[in-house]
């Protein structure tokens, strides 16, 4: 493995060191991946749940796969359910709902779809929605699309952190915020 530059910081009182990763000629993001760190998603859903307090939601809703950690952690601390939109149909999802998104970070149009058994935890209810990184907001709009085809009412937007200069990730509950890196 290449010796790689990371990008230094403190989430949720966590210090962690994250590498940085070219998505294009001349521009690197840093790449938080909270698979399997326990500690960080720990922390970062007991401090997200502080920040989302005084916000009146029902249900949380994210997109597979990194940020599932985050979203299980979160609904246990909140007692509160979440759903995933899974970014591959399967028979059994029934009538999906679906919408199109493309991530930064595989340079490619991706979808999300939501089970047919979810739609009625997310019909009328108040949403939460979760990502892990907010970059440039494709994920977030896809979420937001299905939170409104199942007919549910978006209360907040939260993720771990937000990326870029981007002024509404204002508008974003995070934790923190990367810079991105232009050679």
């Amino acid at each position: 493995m290449e010796n790689r530059e990371v990008y230094s910081l403190v989430i949720a009182g966590v210090p962690r060191d994250l590498r940085l990763f070219e998505v294009k000629p001349g521009l690197r993001i840093a790449i938080l991946n909270i698979l399997g760190d326990v500690e960080l998603v720990d922390a970062c859903a007991q401090a997200l749940a502080e920040k989302l307090a005084d916000i009146p939601y029902d249900v949380i809703l994210t997109a597979e796969a990194k940020s599932i950690p985050i979203a299980h952690e979160l609904a246990k601390v909140t007692r509160k359910p979440y759903v995933v939109l899974r970014k591959e149909y399967k028979p059994y999802m029934g009538e999906a709902l679906k919408a199109e998104t493309l991530s930064i970070t595989t340079g490619k149009p991706q979808h999300l779809f939501l089970d047919e058994k979810d739609i009625e935890l997310l019909k009328g209810k108040r949403i939460v929605l979760l990502d892990d990184v907010i970059s440039t907001g494709s994920t977030l709009q896809g979420i937001h699309l299905i939170a409104d085809k199942a007919g549910g009412k978006v209360s907040a937007e939260a993720a771990i952190l937000t990326e870029g200069d981007r002024a509404e990730w204002r508008q974003v509950i995070a934790l923190g915020h990367l810079p991105i890196f232009y050679d």
